[in-house]
């Protein structure tokens, strides 16, 4: 007799969970540096992301999206080795990416004020 095991959707969703829960904890923590930012906008490190808490909280932003990943590649019946190697791949790439974009926009936001960022 065949035995084809469940999939394990629960694991994609213990990820999504680790994603929203940090997700919302870097939220606060951008919100709070740019309001401090707009109380004092001569401070040096206003804007900087070199914030431990900022990098732990984005990380694990990532960690959830690894983990997300992995488990919906194992839904599809990929091996273990395999979805997860995919996904760090796939979560190293699209994490470095949008922290370069947050830094750009920090950047700019620095320099030029709120009206730097608008779009013509």
């Amino acid at each position: 007799m065949y035995y084809l095991p469940q999939p394990p959707f629960l694991v994609a969703l213990f990820g999504l969970f680790i994603s929203l829960t940090f997700g919302s904890a870097f939220q606060n923590l951008m919100r709070q540096k740019t309001r401090e930012w707009y109380k004092n906008p001569q401070q040096a490190n206003s804007f900087k992301l070199e914030d431990s808490v900022v990098t732990a909280t984005y990380c694990g932003i990532c960690l959830g999206v690894w983990v997300f990943l992995g488990g919906g590649l194992l839904i599809f019946g990929f091996g273990i080795i395999t979805s997860y190697g995919v996904a760090l791949l796939l979560t190293i790439f699209s994490g470095s990416l949008v922290w370069g974009q947050i830094s750009e926009v920090l950047l700019q936001l620095k320099e030029g004020g709120s009206e730097a960022l608008n779009l013509k």
